[in-house]
């Protein structure tokens, strides 16, 4: 079961990136941060809209030093024909994961096997490949990349200051804690 500090699976699969097929693994995904962002599929509804949305903030991603990958158990094929002719999706420049067989979903928990469908569910990986956050949703409920964003400053900022913790809505550059005794009740 994905967990947090579980590690990333092994996998191989094609994707669908800057107008080219490619093969990314498991192993192109360590050494950096990473999104794995799943959605149920290709040519619907409320994934067109979450997929502009990190189309939309891609570059403050990149700046982080962050890169996403987008998955559905779509072909790769498919990721291409919805980009050729959908506006929104048309914007993308991270990376479109194939997971035709559900192998990724299957790694990450979120595969609905009745269905060949993944759930909403949202992966924060750290450049030693451990999951640092998880959001899963219900189908009809959209996601932000603006909230992810702001999940990805706090785990960036606490892997990089051992001993200070974010508390709830903190913004970059917000006041941290540092868990102590002397904390303890005065909060």
């Amino acid at each position: 079961m994905a967990r947090i500090n579980s590690s990333l699976k092994p996998f191989e699969t094609d994707a669908f990136h800057n107008g080219k097929f490619i093969k990314v693994t498991d192993v192109d995904v360590k050494g950096k941060w990473a999104v794995f962002f799943f959605y149920p599929a290709d040519f619907t509804f409320v994934c067109p809209t979450e997929l502009e949305d990190l189309a939309d903030n891609y570059a403050t991603f990149q700046k982080l030093g962050v890169e996403i990958y987008s998955v559905s158990t779509d072909k790769h094929f498919t990721h291409k024909a919805w980009h050729d002719t959908s506006p929104a999706i048309s914007k993308i420049k991270y990376v479109m994961l194939g997971d035709p067989t559900g192998q990724i979903a299957r790694n990450f928990d979120v595969l609905i096997e009745e269905a060949g469908l993944a759930d909403r569910g949202t992966f924060l990986i750290d450049p030693d490949g451990k999951i640092q956050y998880i959001e899963i949703t219900a189908g009809g409920v959209g996601r932000s990349a603006a909230e992810l964003l702001d999940k990805i400053q706090a785990a960036q900022y606490v892997a990089t200051h051992p001993g200070e913790v974010c508390p709830a809505k903190w913004k970059e550059g917000g006041e941290t804690l540092t868990p102590s005794l002397d904390l303890v009740g005065k909060i």
